[in-house]
């Protein structure tokens, strides 16, 4: 079955591992029928600062943040791919994440879910999350509880609906034992084939 898989590298810089991954997944991707598009945060020109907008009355959207808000309302499936910086997302993703995720678009304060929360608006849809580190997965989890992705899977993604979250975790990035990257490449091919 096709799916409809809109892709973002959220490195802010022009080269990196995460660019090459999503450049395999989005080739297989396309090669086995899927719809595919692809977006290198890099490129993009935005504020990535709220300001003071509230949920009423948000800062207008420059053209590619647009873009980027009607690819995630047109895709079955989200892939985000981004380097773990200081344990967080690089601060330009993270002005991307402030100003796409929109209420009345990925998200409603017009209805509550059973436990009171907004209603999420993106539901029906699936995300696979890349994330590069120098932080081991095992120190991330036992020093931090695994911070980060308990942020982007329950507190962004899964609140506008995004289901299931599935994470692929990369280390060490910077210097990486001989053939990870190939590997790693590889395994993005194959997410690619099957959309996941």
């Amino acid at each position: 079955m096709s799916e409809r898989i809109f892709i973002l590298n959220g490195h802010p810089g022009p080269s990196s591992i995460t660019r090459e991954a999503v450049a395999r997944y989005a080739a297989a991707a396309t090669a086995a029928g899927h719809e595919v598009r692809l977006v290198q945060l890099a490129d993009l020109v935005f504020d990535p600062d709220r300001g003071k907008a509230g949920y009423d009355d948000p800062k207008p959207l420059e053209p590619v943040l647009e873009e980027s808000l009607e690819n995630l309302e047109w895709c079955s499936h989200f892939v985000l791919a981004f380097p773990l910086w200081w344990g967080g997302f690089p601060a330009k993703l993270k002005g991307w994440i402030d100003r796409v995720f929109l209420n009345g678009r990925t998200f409603t304060t017009d209805r509550t879910t059973a436990m009171g929360l907004p209603a999420p608006l993106l539901e029906g849809r699936s995300a696979r999350v890349l994330v590069t580190s120098d932080t081991p997965r095992s120190f991330l989890w036992l020093a931090y509880g695994n911070a980060i992705l308990r942020q982007l899977k329950g507190q962004i993604l899964g609140f506008c609906g995004f289901k299931p979250v599935k994470v692929t975790f990369f280390a060490p990035a910077s210097h990486p034992k001989p053939g990870a990257v190939d590997k790693l490449l590889a395994q993005m091919e194959t997410l690619g084939r099957a959309a996941r």
